[in-house]
């Protein structure tokens, strides 16, 4: 998995997720594991990460969601109003499992961007976003900031065009053992990026002084745990990380 994500560009391996996807969900088809997302159901679940912090039954083989995506999903359809309300929702690096369904909610005005994904409608840099002040009530930004060197400045934009009394849904890799984000900008080379922040493409794993970064540029932030609400036998089913938190953030 690790070679093939260095050696193919990322927009070509979303392209090609979309031709296999079908076949996948043939031959894993079941009844151990289910897709909370799309209803799907399978024998199994496939292995993903990198190299010792390879997960098992961490991705959906029809939908190849991946447990954050799955958590997330129950988080918007039993513990928010947000798929019920109309809003203006910006949805950066919009992942191909909910693009479709988020499409559809006639109530969302919905718009995506990134800087390289094909998937997304409007081209831009995260870190100097091509929208006015105050435009959206819902931001999904999951598993970006980690990217990004400037990831205060990122924040920033994220809050500048964040309405008042709107949410940021900014799910990142973090290590709940630590009080301080671990990085380190000259750590440049992919396998030590690896070895160092789990993954090739990483500049850090934040701590969980997250929420304090976070509150810093003006947002009120929160560690929201939905699984104390699910049965033991749903975090199985669904193949969830029994103590993954999403991070919640409102603009004041």
């Amino acid at each position: 998995m690790k070679k093939i994500l260095r050696w193919f560009p990322r927009p070509f391996l979303i392209q090609m997720s979309l031709l296999f996807q079908p076949l996948l969900r043939l031959l894993f088809r079941g009844n151990t594991f289910t897709d909370p997302i799309d209803g799907s159901s399978y024998v199994k679940f496939l292995p993903y990460g990198y190299g010792e912090h390879l997960r098992p039954n961490a991705l959906c083989p029809g939908t190849l969601s991946l447990e954050r995506h799955r958590l997330l999903w129950l988080y918007l359809k039993r513990h928010s109003s947000f798929l019920k309300k109309p809003i203006k929702v910006l949805h950066v690096a919009p992942e191909q499992i909910f693009l479709s369904k988020f499409k559809k909610i006639q109530d969302w005005d919905y718009i995506t961007t990134d800087l390289h994904s094909p998937l997304a409608t409007v081209r831009a840099d995260l870190c100097n976003l091509p929208f006015e002040e105050e435009q959206f009530d819902l931001i999904l930004c999951n598993h970006v900031l980690e990217h990004i060197e400037d990831d205060i400045k990122a924040m920033q934009e994220l809050f500048r065009v964040l309405k008042k009394g709107g949410t940021l849904i900014a799910q990142v890799p973090m290590d709940e053992n630590s009080t301080k984000t671990l990085e380190d900008f000259n750590i440049v080379k992919p396998q030590e990026r690896a070895a160092m922040f789990g993954q090739y493409d990483h500049v850090r794993i934040y701590g969980l002084d997250f929420f304090d970064r976070l509150e810093k540029v003006g947002f009120k932030a929160v560690a929201v745990l939905i699984q104390d609400q699910l049965e033991a036998s749903e975090i199985k089913r669904f193949a969830l990380q029994p103590k993954e938190k999403i991070p919640v953030a409102t603009k004041p």
